[in-house]
């Protein structure tokens, strides 16, 4: 079970960390967007330092309507299990998202009042 941490508006944020082609760990902030139904969704520019290998491109709905994301096999580190997971790619997302998908094999708690976030 990892912790998490409330931004200033309510955003819910784990530490996760990148596992680059090198096996490096490269710890980012990551923020739940139960609104993606993908395991992970990041800015293409953030992919330079990884070099995972490229899969494809899907079309998903977004807030902003239909948009064309590239795709990546990637590997991350979440509550010391590493997990090897497709990963999309767009110029338009500014933070590391967690998606909903993550939700299926982890559980989620979530109390504002007492100040507990955890995953897993």
């Amino acid at each position: 079970m990892i912790q998490g941490t409330f931004g200033e508006r309510g955003q819910l944020f784990f530490e996760i960390e990148l596992i680059t082609a090198d096996n490096v760990n490269l710890p980012v902030d990551a923020m739940l967007d139960t609104g993606f139904t993908g395991f992970i969704a990041m800015n293409k520019q953030d992919l330079d330092g990884v070099d995972w290998t490229y899969i494809g491109r899907d079309e998903l709905r977004t807030a902003q309507g239909e948009s064309l994301f590239e795709i990546y096999s990637g590997k991350i580190l979440l509550d010391e299990q590493e997990y090897e997971i497709p990963v999309f790619a767009g110029d338009e997302i500014t933070e590391v998202l967690l998606g909903s998908e993550w939700l299926k094999i982890l559980p989620l708690v979530v109390n504002y009042q007492a100040e507990i976030l955890t995953l897993g």
